[in-house]
């Protein structure tokens, strides 16, 4: 099949990797973007985006885009020249490993319905899935395409990829190189390398640059962990590290830990499929995350005692978000901090503009106005620090080292 013989694409799932090739895809091709969710599929077709995203929101209003979306999955599929899988694999503590059901789901569906038509999973997978999919439904054009993208920043990362890879078997090259140009085609940034590989060295691919970013961030945590047990100056530190550039000055700002919906999930299901394998590195990396947050619960408490002078203490939690300029809060770090410090009985509010009509979450009241919220705590934990806390610094502990320049 050659790039210019794929005329319709049906893409599965509306997040943020779905919506952001979906928006992609549909400046060159027909996009047919299918979900269970009616409400998110009724705000794609009023071009309203159900995420937030500059980029997406940006063309949304600007662009002409060959983009429609449906909750009908079976004419969907009836129509596709290419079909791309995006729905969520969540991480199941009880089975360690992902969650596969719905992909494989939607995979027998789209047989079922179209057997001839190609199959591309954007899902992030165990290593060894597709491979599983092929040996099951005897299809080598099951393919497997890793995504390197970040919250609130999907379509930009579409738009000025680092890399596009392509997993697929020997039978399938043609297909796999011509789905990679496409993606080429359509996006802003043109020197950009095609890697065409087994899938299951594309889903490695995946969970392993996922597992360093995770090291990385566990990296200066526990590097600022020292200093401030110490009394030293994390940032001069960091600094004169990472003016070696082997190391180089980027993604080194310290946080309450590694969180989001891909790195906690993918260093996981990285370590479980380990299982077989002696290793060290990958399971110090997942308890190094944990570490981090009992550490950061801890000096909240004790700044706390030192604070309440005997009184009731309220301590604020400012925002859920696990990034500046995003609305999503799925695993973000400051969740394990909330568990650990609700389990010692401390007060706790919230503030996160994000929740609209809410009065509480996580069995916590929530305040949506910042001036009361500001009034009313004697602490504040900030993940990430924003101008809005300037006037109540004093209040605030946050280990956002150079978000604060």
């Amino acid at each position: 099949m050659k790039a210019s013989e794929i005329n319709t694409i049906v893409i599965v799932g509306i997040g943020y990797v779905g919506l952001s090739l979906a928006t992609l895809l549909a400046t060159e091709k027909e996009v047919i973007a299918v979900d269970i969710n009616k409400e998110k599929v009724d705000s794609v077709n009023l071009r309203i985006s159900p995420i937030k995203d500059e980029y997406i929101e940006k063309y949304f209003k600007e662009r002409e885009l060959n983009l429609t979306a449906t909750v009908d999955s079976n004419k969907a599929y009836d129509l596709a020249d290419l079909v791309i899988i995006s729905t969520p694999t969540n991480y199941d503590e009880e089975k360690n490993c992902f969650d596969t059901s719905v992909v494989e789901m939607v995979v027998k569906q789209i047989i079922s319905i179209n057997p001839e038509v190609p199959i591309v999973i954007k899902s992030t997978v165990p290593i060894g899935f597709t491979q599983n999919m092929v040996n099951k439904y005897n299809k080598n054009n099951i393919l497997f395409s890793p995504e390197f993208l970040r919250e609130s920043k999907a379509l930009y990362d579409n738009l000025y990829p680092s890399r596009i890879i392509v997993g697929c078997k020997k039978e399938s090259e043609t297909i796999a190189y011509n789905f990679a140009v496409l993606l080429k085609k359509c996006a802003i940034k043109k020197d950009v390398e095609i890697l065409c590989m087994e899938p299951t060295e594309a889903e490695a691919v995946k969970l392993f640059a996922n597992t360093y970013l995770a090291l990385r961030v566990s990296y200066f945590n526990e590097l600022d962990t020292f200093a401030e047990s110490k009394g030293l100056d994390t940032s001069k530190i960091i600094k004169g590290i990472s003016l070696d550039p082997r190391i180089g000055d980027f993604y080194n700002n310290p946080s309450f830990g590694y969180g989001g919906y891909c790195l906690p999930k993918d260093s996981k299901q990285l370590l479980s499929n380990y299982k077989d394998i002696d290793e060290k590195i990958i399971s110090a990396i997942v308890e190094s995350n944990e570490t981090r947050k009992d550490f950061i619960a801890k000096r909240v408490l004790d700044k706390a005692q030192d604070d309440a002078n005997g009184e009731k203490c309220i301590i604020g939690i400012y925002r859920l978000t696990m990034k500046t300029n995003s609305d999503n809060f799925r695993h973000s770090a400051i969740q394990g901090v909330i568990e650990r410090l609700k389990k010692q009985g401390v007060t706790l509010v919230v503030y996160e503009p994000t929740l609209e009509n809410e009065d509480t979450i996580y069995d916590l009241k929530v305040i949506d106005n910042i001036v009361e919220f500001k009034k009313m705590c004697n602490i504040i934990i900030a993940n990430r620090y924003e101008k809005q806390l300037l006037d109540v610094e004093n209040k605030v502990y946050t280990r956002d080292i150079f978000g604060r320049d």
